[in-house]
Parts: C-alpha cells; structure tokens; sequence
C-alpha cells in the first residue's frame, strides 16, 4: 500500500465510510496516518468498581450480571444499559442508540470497560459509566493486561466510531510501513536526539507508555516545523544568492518632496521602517520585507515612499490589493499626493471593460505609467511591465506565495517585494509564517488618531445599544453590524447576517438607508455595497466578516458585533480598525454570551487596543491551527506541532533547517519529502 492510495484501500472502508472520512478532511492513507489522536486515555489500569468516583475517567474490568434495552421518548432513540459486577460494587455500562450491540452482550460475559464515570440517570447513588470510549469481550483465559494501556481518543464524526479510526489506523500503519521513509537527515536526527520516523507513527497512534509518547509527537512535531522551515529559507537563499536584483539609487530629491507635501511627519516608528526599506532597495540584493503595522499605523505612507523611490531610480512599481474597492482607495491616494509631482499613476482591475484593460497594459510595456495599482488582475499573462522595479502587496495574508511570484516574474530581474499586513501576527509565529521574509513593524499609532472606545455587553442591552446606534446615525455617522452567520442554519440558533438585516432594516432603523454584505454575494454585487457605503449611500451596514479588509470610511463611528464570542480577539481587533478613521468619537461595542469563559476572554480586547498583544492572547486562548492556517495562505495548518508551546522546538527546527540549506547534500535528501508535501508552495525552490 502507498501512501498516496485512495482511503479506500483500507480494509473495512466502503463508500459511507469513504464520505465520512471525507468530512475530516482524510482522502488518502497519508491523510489518515497524519490525522494524529486529539488526546489520550490512560487504561494502563483497573479501578475496582467501589473505589469509583463521579467526574473521573475509569477502567473497569467486571463481568455482565444483565442487559436491559428501554426506548425513549423518540421512538428512533434507544438506551442499552448493562450491570457490571466485580465482586466489590456494581456499575451500570450505558450506551446510546447502539441497538447492534445487544446481540452481543451476554449475561456472565467478562468485560473491560472504559469511559466517564457518573450517576445513573434517574436512580439514587447508583454509578454508571456513559460515554464509552473502548470496550472488550474478554474470553476466561483472556489476560486483560493484554488490552491496558495508552488509548488513542481520535475526532470523530457521524459514520466513525473510535473503534474503526483505530482498527483502520492499525491496518494503515502495518500495511504501509515500508512506504514511511525517513524524510530527516541521520545528522539531524542524532544532533536532535530524535526517533526514527516508522516508529513515531507507531507509537504516536498507539503508544505504550507515555515516555513513547512523547518522543514520537517531539519527532512528528520538529519534522513538520523543519520542513517548512527549510523551504522558506531556501526561497530566502535563493533569493540572495541566485537572482539578480535591482540597485536602486540613494538619496531622491522626489522622496523628499513627497514627504513634504504629506499632512503629516512620519513617526519614530515609521522612520526607522524606512531606513530599513531604503537600505534594502539600495543593496543589490532583492528586498524581501514585511512590514506589520496596526489599522491606522500609517503602513500605506511607507509603501507611497518605496513606490517613489523605484520611479526615481528609472523604475516601475505595482500594488496589488485583495479587492477592487481598497485597490481603488489606494489609486486614489497615490494620484492625489503624486501627479502634482509627475509622477503617473496607472490603476487596473478586472472589473474595467476590455479595451481599458488593453490600454493599461500597453502602457504598462511602453513605460507609459510609473505606478500601476490594481488587484490580481496585475498577475494576468496579458499584463506586462517594461521594467518593474518594485511589488508591494497589501493585506499578504488574502494571497499565496504562488500569486506573489506570478508578479515577481513580470520582471527581466528580480524586482524587490513589499509586503504589508495590518493583520496582527504574534512574534511567536513570525518565523513560521514569514520565515522567507525580513520583518519590520510599526508598533505605535500615529499621534492624534482617535481612539475608539470599546464596550463589553450583554444580550439584555441589545435595544439600548441600537437605539444608541440610531441617534448617531441621525447625527450623521455611519455604522456597521457583524454577523458570525450569513444564513439561519439548523446546526445553530444564532442569528444570521440575513436575518440581523431584516430585524433591523424593518425594525428600529426603518426609514434608514440599511444594506447587507456577506462572502456568498457575487464580486459586483459586494463592490456596489461598499461603494454605496462608502459614497454615504447606506448608513448601516450589515455584514459577515468580509469588511475585515475593507475601506477607509471615515464617517464610520460606530461597530456593533452580533455574538462576539464567536470571533477570535485578533479578528475583533481588525473589525474594530474599520472604524475611528475620522476626526469624529468612535465606538466598539461587543454583544456576547454570559459565559464566564466569554466574558474573560473579551474584557481583554475591552481593555486594550495594541493588536500585537491581542494576537499572542488569541494564540494562546485558541491555540494555532487555523491562525496558521490563515495568515500564510496555502500552507496550511499545522497538523501536530504547536507554535505557542513548541517556540523552543521551532527555534531547534529552524537552526536545523538553516544547517540544512547550508549543506548541498542535506538539502538534497530533504527535497522530495519538501515537495512533496508543499509542492505548489514551494515550486520556486531549486537545489541549493
């Protein structure tokens, strides 16, 4: 058996096993092996049945004194209840609508069981033991020693019990054994102290002992960092040593000009951001930066002054933006601050008609525009640029590294690359999410920016607080409302986008101008509502989490969110950076649960506004998975190791990584395991 083989060359999955193993994500024998357990049970030992407490977890080995089956109300819903008896106590076995199993439960059977320990329903001091993560019929010459031990507790889904992840992970594990080959050089391993990789595999599914355990989740967790370390400092490598770059001129008498005719002095902060790019531009290195900056911090001023300083030195620039409407934002304020200069500036989306388009991009070749500003319509093959000298994109995150390259190359030479992000990324993950990249922040906000002050509410407000959203409108501001939903839905009670929209449409803002914005609109259907919006068109938006990168509305003061709980603070902090943009008060105000959990986690962002510090609390209350999963587009999560508690190993992996790509002979036994698993983001790697 391969590893890429379909999951249906597992011995007992057909077609429903086949969709149900489609709903975790798990398509092929790799999926599988790699879809490590979410926790452990210890059955390394029995509990006698009158040393039992409610609230604990137990093992328990008895013999089956009765079996009874009562329905219950729903007529589709049964209980099966057995009485295990051990000679010090009895206990009842529970299971739930598992009617098959009555045929199999036998009075005077032994049994060793294992699960949650509470009381019985509906009984007085009687024990039972409900949710039943494993049990065994045992025969009387059966050992139970035989079956004790470390038990993998997998997520599972409707189809699957654990019983089948584990049968089917074992058969995997057996039949692929040959085909897990070591992905880590022999020096890495040993320098490491880290265990071969078949039997990491093995004992992270089925570990014997803790000590087993933890030595094979170190393992899978350091390769995992370790090879996408190892790409990321090989695209750098490549970066440095192999592409011819560009030498852009010091000084500029046009860069100083335009930081003259700017409204405001750039910031220590920014200053410092531009000291660093200056010099980048002027090696003959390529210039691979990110700048990290919070809603406001001024990051746009910075990438005006990298844009002039490639047009000053003979050369093109492009920015490149997720959506149309922050693309033409930013045309906007290029044109105003950089024709009075002569500076021309060009502006390209797919939204314009064909012979726009075609007259863009022969200008574009002709050297005709300086500065083109656009979405992924810049990366189009039609679009070419006579010599690109600059690429700055905004809101990185919202592109992979595939889309990125695709701009790169529209240049003869390497041009230098600009990244920024407002979306705050905790410096503990820095290196894992950008470690291709030299990184810069802006930590500090402009003086004189208003502040917006953030209240925590409950539901029992929630007609105080629109009736407050309406005087502010009546004043003159704008709002927003967001949703966690966009649609009802059956699996959840709370409310949607849609349904927000019609309450409040209808409702206490009635003769108000409303709109509705979410991700399942079309492309010209969104843009029309943000510019409707953003032309003061419609005073209160309704929307999903699709503002998250929108425009600058400075009339916006107010931000309403709908089940706050739902969202994570970092993407609190960046829904409450769409408002506090003008010179009017602004105001955060986020309805939430009573949940005591809710309430904590949200008084943080209460509290305070820095986003970086925001970040590492979310990171650390929810952990990394999808923040990964997120913040370096096309990567993916991170399926075993953690970038919060594992900061050490990631440290240990990326000194190994750079040894790695130091070493011609190292790399090489590196690279198909590389590609394999990152293929297409790491396309651009070549043996170095």
């Amino acid at each position: 058996m391969q590893l890429t083989d379909s999951i249906n060359k597992v011995r007992g999955v057909g077609v429903k096993k086949a969709a149900a193993f489609a709903r975790l994500g798990i398509c092929t024998v790799y999926d599988l092996l790699t879809y490590y357990p979410r926790t452990y049970e210890d059955q390394s030992h029995t509990t006698p049945i009158n040393r039992l407490r409610p609230g604990e977890r137990s093992t328990v080995l008895g013999v089956i004194q009765s079996v009874t089956e009562r329905p219950t109300r729903r007529r589709s819903f049964t209980v099966l209840t057995a009485m295990v008896g051990d000679g010090t106590g009895y206990v009842q076995a529970v299971w739930f609508n598992q009617r098959f199993l009555k045929s199999k439960l036998r009075e005077g059977q032994r049994i060793l069981l294992s699960g949650k320990v509470d009381y019985a329903y509906n009984t007085r001091g009687q024990l039972a033991i409900s949710g039943i993560t494993s049990f065994e019929i045992l025969g009387t010459q059966d050992a139970p020693e035989e079956y004790l031990g470390i038990l993998p507790i997998y997520g599972a889904t409707e189809g699957l019990t654990q019983k089948q992840l584990r049968q089917m992970v074992e058969y995997a594990l057996v039949q692929t054994e040959g085909a897990l080959s070591e992905t880590l050089p022999a020096r890495i391993r040993e320098e490491y102290r880290l265990i071969g990789r078949t039997a990491a595999f093995h004992r992270i599914h089925f570990p014997k002992q803790e000590e087993e355990l933890l030595a094979a989740r170190r393992r899978l967790a350091f390769e995992e960092l370790y090879l996408i370390q190892c790409g990321l400092l090989a695209l750098k490598k490549r970066t440095a040593e192999e592409q011819e770059g560009i030498t852009h001129a010091t000084g500029g008498a046009l860069a100083a000009r335009v930081l003259a005719a700017l409204p405001f002095d750039l910031t220590a902060d920014q200053e410092k951001v531009w000291e660093e790019i200056k010099r980048d531009m002027e090696s003959p290195l390529p210039m691979r930066r990110l700048v990290q900056g919070d809603v406001g911090s001024g990051k746009t001023a910075i990438a005006l002054l990298a844009l002039v300083k490639t047009v000053e030195s003979g050369q093109q620039g492009a920015l490149m933006a997720p959506t149309e409407i922050l693309a033409r934002q930013h045309y906007e304020y290029l044109q105003e601050l950089l024709a009075p200069l002569g500076v021309r500036v060009g502006f390209l989306s797919g939204r314009l008609t064909k012979k726009e388009r075609t007259e863009i991009a022969t200008a574009l070749a002709a050297h005709e525009v300086d500065i083109a500003v656009g979405t992924h319509a810049l990366i189009q093959e039609y679009v070419a640029f006579d010599k690109l000298g600059l690429v700055v994109t905004d809101e990185q995150h919202r592109f992979g590294v595939a889309q990125r390259a695709a701009l790169e190359k529209k240049s003869t030479v390497t041009p230098d690359v600009l990244v920024m992000t407002a979306t705050p990324i905790p410096r503990t993950m820095t290196l894992t999410v950008y470690g291709d990249l030299d990184v810069s922040r802006i930590e500090h906000l402009p003086p004189g920016r208003q502040p917006i002050r953030t209240f925590l509410r409950d539901e029992m407000a929630r007609e105080k607080i629109y009736a407050f959203v309406r005087k502010e409108i009546e004043s003159g501001r704008q709002a927003y409302v967001v949703c966690p939903l966009i649609e009802a839905s059956e699996e959840s009670d709370l409310p949607s986008a849609e349904e927000v929209y019609e309450e409040l449409a209808h409702g206490i803002f009635y003769g108000i101008s409303c709109g509705l914005l979410h991700g399942r609109m079309k492309s010209a259907e969104k843009e029309a509502v943000m510019s409707a919006f953003y032309a003061d068109e419609i005073k209160l938006l309704v929307s999903t989490t699709v503002i998250e990168v929108g425009v600058n509305v400075p009339n916006a003061s107010i931000l309403v969110v709908e089940h706050a709980e739902r969202f994570g603070l970092a993407q609190l902090h960046q829904l409450r950076g769409r408002v506090g943009r003008g010179s009017y008060a602004s105001y955060c105000i986020l309805i939430a649960g009573r949940s005591a959990s809710s309430q904590e986690r949200l008084k943080v962002i209460e509290q305070t506004s820095d986003g970086f510090q925001l970040a590492e609390e979310d990171l650390r209350l929810r952990g990394p998975g999808q923040f990964f999963g997120a913040m370096q587009h096309g990567l993916g999560d991170l399926k075993i190791a953690n970038v919060f508690t594992d900061m050490d190993l990631l440290l240990l992996a990326r000194r190994a990584a750079l040894a790695t790509v130091d070493d011609p002979a190292m790399f090489s036994f590196v690279l198909p395991a590389l590609m394999r698993q990152y293929r297409e983001q790491f396309a651009y790697i070549r043996e170095v």
